[in-house]
């Protein structure tokens, strides 16, 4: 057996090891809560992001990301998400969203691939509002496997009382907060 056979056959072995128990413990692992009702209306409007888990798109963005969410006459949503590049470029996305269920569900599908591509399901992500204050002004948002999670603020700074209290709610929910990064916003 060569050298390399004798390495990548623990490594896999060990690989294989830890998707097996990654599986199990988010079969474990209770289900993502969402809030009672969203008011889709207060929600619009322009939120910072304060923090959230690195995500393949969002790699470019250093500094000043946020979203602006606009009704639309469907009962759709209009979002935009901004950042600054490290180039100190503006970097763009327009979607669209629409809530799933009820017109009070907190769950919603957002899209930022083309229209003509919306009837593929693997466009649509999922973005659940799993906290929100009773004033909209502090927000987070998920997905059913944990995989995502922003903090959103309607300010670019938000108090660091009302931050640490939001970690210790989704730390009951099972989030790995440690894998926070803290967003830049100037």
């Amino acid at each position: 057996m060569t050298a390399v056979k004798r390495l990548l056959i623990p490594l896999c072995i060990a690989a294989a090891s830890s998707m097996h128990v990654m599986a199990q413990t988010q079969a474990t692992l209770a289900p993502v809560v969402t809030i009672a009702s969203l008011d889709i209306q207060r929600y619009m409007g322009t939120w910072y992001e304060i923090a959230k888990f690195p995500n393949r798109f969002q790699r470019k963005c250093v500094a000043n990301t946020r979203a602006h969410y606009l009704a639309q006459g469907d009962g759709s949503v209009q979002v935009l998400n901004s950042c600054v590049t490290a180039d100190g470029d503006t970097m763009d996305a327009l979607g669209k969203a629409q809530q799933v269920g009820s017109t009070t569900s907190a769950k919603l599908k957002v899209r930022f691939a083309p229209a003509w591509l919306s009837w593929l399901p693997q466009v649509w992500g999922d973005y659940w509002v799993i906290d929100l204050d009773p004033d909209y002004q502090l927000a987070a948002v998920s997905d059913a496997k944990r995989e995502y999670l922003w903090v959103l603020s309607r300010a670019p700074q938000v108090n660091a009382k009302a931050y640490d209290a939001l970690q210790d709610r989704l730390k009951a929910q099972n989030f790995e907060i440690e894998k926070l990064e803290r967003t830049t916003q100037h």
